[in-house]
């Protein structure tokens, strides 16, 4: 069910443009800024602006591909100390998201698992980060969903492909993390389509009945006057507690203009369809959104497509650069 558009009067002295940070905006939209910089220095930066972010969402390096982009860590010794090491680099980044949300702000985490070396067994890294972020930064845990991607690669290939010993991966975890237990959300802003079954038990009527469980149903539980079913943490109703997008689309806009003007695009880009969930979901207009870690800057494109205020930051300045075909009509 596709939220109608939203018209409002833009407050142009609202603009993060006008937010003077120590690195310029690389560029600048109707309703945000791009910037190309280390993200702790500008998330300082906004802290000592005293600037409120309603909503930061993001896909940090995994601590799978953590060496390569940062450079920490030697080839040899990068495994151990990714999984060490990386909660405590992250968490740097956390304290100072935390400051920047006000008490009904949201954090919304994706970050993807990855197999211990060596060994066909799973890290816990990301368990360890989600807990670091709970106890030792203070955020609450207010739902965790799962990003069902059916176009993720079956890795690593010795386990799942060569020995056979293991399946294919295809989630990713979204930590939807709050300052307080009352973080801003309002379900009816994701309403999906009702099911051909509730369709079905609308139109036939349902008797009060009570399932083996214990859970009463009312003959009220039939009727379709919400403007939709409730989603769960899925997307499209594949699976319980699954969101379920692909990430795979390589004729997009941003894909096809990068191919044109010879850039590789983004490697790890997250589909729209995942931050405009959240932004509907935890934002109100005019709201201010925040990318730590843009990329390709799906989370700005999202916001600007729902009329929200939106910094990103990347420090790749040919990612930054690229993105702006994401504003391109």
């Amino acid at each position: 069910m596709e939220q109608a558009q939203i018209n409002f009067d833009f407050d142009e002295t609202q603009h993060p443009k006008n937010i003077i940070l120590s690195t310029p905006s690389l560029y600048t939209t109707k309703f945000g800024a791009a910037y190309c910089d280390d993200s702790l220095t500008l998330l300082r930066d906004l802290r000592l602006k005293d600037t409120k972010v309603n909503l930061v969402i993001t896909s940090p390096p995994y601590a799978l591909h953590f060496q390569k982009q940062y450079d920490k860590a030697s080839k040899e010794d990068h495994h151990k100390w990714a999984k060490a090491d990386y909660i405590a680099w992250f968490l740097e980044f956390a304290k100072e998201i935390y400051d920047l949300l006000p008490e009904n702000g949201s954090f919304v985490l994706n970050i993807g698992g990855s197999y211990n070396k060596g060994e066909p067994t799973r890290s816990l890294y990301h368990y360890k980060l989600l807990i670091a972020l709970i106890e030792e930064i203070g955020f609450f845990l207010a739902q965790e969903c799962f990003w069902y991607n059916p176009a993720k690669m079956p890795m690593p290939a010795e386990w799942v492909t060569v020995r056979r010993i293991r399946i294919r991966d295809s989630v990713e975890y979204v930590w939807w993390l709050s300052k307080t237990q009352w973080p801003k959300a309002d379900n009816r802003r994701v309403l999906r389509e009702y099911s051909k079954d509730m369709k079905r038990l609308n139109s036939k009527g349902l008797e009060a009945t009570t399932r083996p469980g214990g859970y009463v149903i009312r003959p009220t539980w039939s009727k379709m006057d919400a403007g939709g079913s409730i989603p769960s943490n899925v997307l499209e109703d594949i699976a319980d507690d699954m969101l379920k997008f692909g990430n795979n689309a390589a004729n997009d806009k941003y894909t096809v203009k990068c191919k044109e003007a010879g850039i590789k695009p983004h490697p790890a880009r997250f589909p729209m369809a995942l931050p405009e969930f959240f932004i509907k979901l935890l934002t109100d207009e005019n709201d201010l959104v925040l990318d730590p870690f843009a990329g390709s800057n799906t989370t700005g494109a999202s916001a600007e497509k729902l009329q929200r205020r939106w910094i990103s930051i990347d420090k790749s300045e040919d990612y930054v650069n690229a993105s702006r075909f994401r504003f391109e009509e």
